[in-house]
């Protein structure tokens, strides 16, 4: 799996996300994740939100994903 296939999916589960992934080794990645649906939720259910895009991949193709996920004025003030 390609990073920029994770993109696609997370893009594609979570409407009017952004996602920035990386990872060259096909099995382990990193992400960035901004979604105004992020807001009012905390970071576990931000994160189960994501990992429900990718369903079974994780753990399979997907053996580790670190995750970042923000709103967009969480992301503003980091100054993205």
């Amino acid at each position: 799996m390609h990073a920029s296939d994770i993109k696609t999916l997370i893009e594609a589960g979570l409407p009017g996300s952004q996602a920035v992934v990386r990872g060259d080794d096909g099995v382990h990645f990193e992400a960035d994740i901004v979604c105004d649906c992020f807001s009012g939720q905390g970071m576990l259910a931000q994160h189960r939100m994501v990992y429900a895009t990718l369903g079974p991949r994780m753990g399979g193709e997907i053996h580790a994903l670190s995750l970042r996920t923000f709103t967009p004025a969480e992301w503003q003030q980091r100054g993205r």
